[in-house]
């Protein structure tokens, strides 16, 4: 069983950064495929990024592509979200994902991943 927690969350302008942790406890999580998701107010849960088990491949939806970045620290058993040049629709809940499936260079559905965390509240004012 694998627990994940996010943080890093709050309120930030328009134009500002945030950077978002995921720790993961119980099983590690080196293995798995790694993801963010989000869900804006009265929206889907979204696909944000992905990445590899071992962090040299990330997939990034179209909408933050080259404004966030994914990343893994397998030592620590933690994964990042750094989000940057943010505008008022990146405002959601973000959470972090865990999948125990193959990696693949793509957008992914939640229902590929077993495991999430509570989620943590991103508010961009404008």
């Amino acid at each position: 069983q694998v627990q994940l927690v996010e943080s890093g969350g709050g309120l930030v302008q328009a134009g500002g950064s945030l950077r978002l942790s995921c720790a993961a406890s119980g099983r590690p999580v080196r293995r798995c495929v790694m993801g963010g998701f989000r869900r804006a107010p009265g929206k889907e849960r979204d696909f944000v990024a992905a990445l590899n088990w071992s962090g040299d491949s990330t997939y990034d939806a179209d909408s933050v592509k080259g404004r966030f970045a994914i990343s893994r620290d397998n030592a620590k058993n933690m994964v990042y979200l750094q989000m940057n040049a943010l505008k008022p629709e990146d405002t959601a809940v973000y959470y972090c994902a865990a999948s125990n499936r193959p990696w693949y260079s793509r957008r992914y559905r939640h229902y590929e991943f077993e495991y999430w965390g509570q989620g943590t509240q991103v508010t961009v004012s404008s």
